[in-house]
């Protein structure tokens, strides 16, 4: 079996010509795993199938990964010539996690899995190009060329994640085995989880631009927190653990979910964790590929809704302040107990980055001194709804990859899964989503007394964005009209047939939205 780069790249060490080679082998490596996550797939018919309804078929997310590069390089003005402007408008955006209850049903007429499978070869033999030839200087940062061919191969990284899950949802007939590892065939005796105390301090979060690897934006900043003394639990929360939550009616108890997580418990019907099967009164687990019977010692995948209406029924169990820990708690137990970070690994400390098990394994076999599992096997969600640290800035080619997550809706998931790899898998990575949506992810419970911090919307918040938000959106209290639509209205007799208009100075964007009309 094929052994795969996984690491992330150093970008500030070795000569030149090292660091290129670097770069290709992991532009490679990372194509041929994506390339292979797929070959799971048995009937061309079911890419075109929604394994989500919230999201597009895989066949888009096929597309996706290849026209990122280009569309990036040309923003960049690296290029300027396309190789399929069609494809490159049509795989260019996917779909935020909507409200469950929001679908979008709108129907696009895909191109033939052939067609999309040559042009990935196009780009991949014209990105590889671009990498053996571009000129590279040392360290590579945010204003580098490379760090574009840096974007899209972390990127392509994170869609192994989100593609596998996408494909853990497609009919299982439809599958096949992809050959890119074993499962974990382990179960052992259910382990019950204790609390051990930690002691509080102050975290200091955030990536400076001089940092060794490649970071998203939402990485950079300064963040400086001070935590209070809590106690933490040894183990990821396994299914049995779980499973007394289910046996105390946890699902139709609607005292231990939100408003939102009531919400959508009643919209779904759920009775039990997305993945668990039963049948015939025995219980099983729905893996990528395979279900296997339900390993009572692996941790249980959910989503946060579920995992805080689990912290708030075991809350009035043990009549303790339960919850998911912050951003900040999850890195003190980093700290303590990871003693190096990804790039710097002879071996995984954990069931990360494609080294040991490609599925979850039992809760007890990854120790870090006391605890079990600070990283790897799923990711852990915490109470930290994702926001830029303080001096966050976007960047210029990837304007839109952190900010429409900031709106207090995205939870901060942390420590990887058994699939993260690159920046995955390093300490600093930052990846939010939406609460009721599905990833290789589960939690573990903390308890503390500390108050959570008020979310705060920094757009919402703006001085200089909110007058401009009322004007163009709010109450017409004069009776004047709205103002841009009445501009609009004035233009309207000088502009026959089709016609490019410069919005200068759009703000909130009501007059853009009236003139694309």
């Amino acid at each position: 079996m094929k052994k795969y780069i996984t690491k992330t790249i150093l970008l500030n060490e070795g000569t030149t010509e090292e660091k290129r080679r670097q770069i290709r082998q992991y532009f490679h490596c990372s194509w041929e795993i994506d390339e292979q996550l797929y070959t799971a797939i048995s009937e061309e018919e079911t890419f075109y199938q929604r394994a989500d309804p919230l999201r597009h078929p895989i066949i888009f997310y096929i597309g996706h990964t290849a026209v990122f590069y280009i569309n990036k390089l040309i923003l960049a003005k690296i290029i300027s010539q396309r190789v399929n402007p069609e494809f490159e408008s049509m795989f260019a955006v996917g779909v935020d996690e909507m409200s469950w209850d929001d679908l979008n049903e709108a129907n696009y007429n895909w191109p033939p899995l052939s067609e999309v499978m040559a042009y990935r070869s196009q780009v991949r033999s014209f990105v590889d190009n671009l990498i053996s030839e571009l000129d590279l200087s040392l360290p590579i940062k945010w204003n580098s060329p490379f760090w574009i061919f840096m974007m899209g191969i972390e990127h392509q990284r994170i869609h192994l994640e989100t593609s596998s899950m996408l494909i853990r949802q497609l009919p299982l007939e439809k599958l096949q085995d992809n050959g890119l590892g074993e499962i974990c065939t382990l179960d052992h005796d259910p382990v019950s989880n204790t609390m051990i105390n930690i002691t509080g301090r102050t975290v200091k979060l955030g990536k400076t631009d001089d940092g060794t690897l490649y970071g998203w934006d939402n990485e950079y900043g300064d963040h400086e927190y001070k935590v209070d003394n809590f106690r933490a639990a040894k183990y990821l929360v396994s299914n049995h653990e779980f499973m007394q939550f289910i046996q105390f009616g946890g699902y139709q108890t609607q005292k231990w979910w939100t408003d939102e997580g009531w919400s959508w418990r009643q919209y779904t019907k759920a009775e039990h964790p997305r993945f668990w099967l039963q049948k015939d009164g025995k219980w099983f687990l729905r893996l990528m590929i395979h279900v296997i019977s339900l390993p009572w010692s692996w941790p249980v995948e959910i989503n946060y809704l579920e995992a805080k209406a689990f912290c708030n029924w075991k809350a009035a169990e043990l009549n303790l302040p339960v919850r998911l820990p912050t951003e900040e708690e999850w890195y003190i137990l980093y700290d303590d107990h990871v003693k190096q970070d990804q790039p710097w690994w002879d071996e995984a400390p954990g069931n990360i980055n494609l080294e040991h098990f490609h599925s979850p394994c039992p809760v007890d076999m990854f120790k870090f001194d006391g605890f079990y599992d600070i990283i790897g096997n799923v990711w852990q969600w915490t109470e930290t709804p994702i926001n830029g640290f303080t001096g966050f800035k976007v960047h210029p080619f990837y304007d839109d990859f952190s900010t429409p997550t900031f709106d207090g809706r995205h939870n901060l998931i942390k420590g990887g899964s058994w699939i993260s790899t690159g920046n995955e898998a390093i300490r600093d990575s930052r990846y939010a989503f939406r609460r009721h949506f599905f990833q290789h992810a589960g939690f573990r419970y903390v308890i503390s007394d500390q108050k959570l911090p008020e979310f705060t919307d920094i757009y919402e918040d703006d001085q200089e964005i909110t007058p401009y938000c009322e004007l163009d959106y709010g109450e017409d209290k004069l009776k004047l009209g709205n103002f841009s639509q009445n501009l609009v209205k004035l233009c309207e007799p000088f502009v026959k047939g089709k016609a490019q208009i410069l919005n200068i100075g759009c703000s909130t964007g009501r007059c853009s939205f009236e003139l694309a009309k």
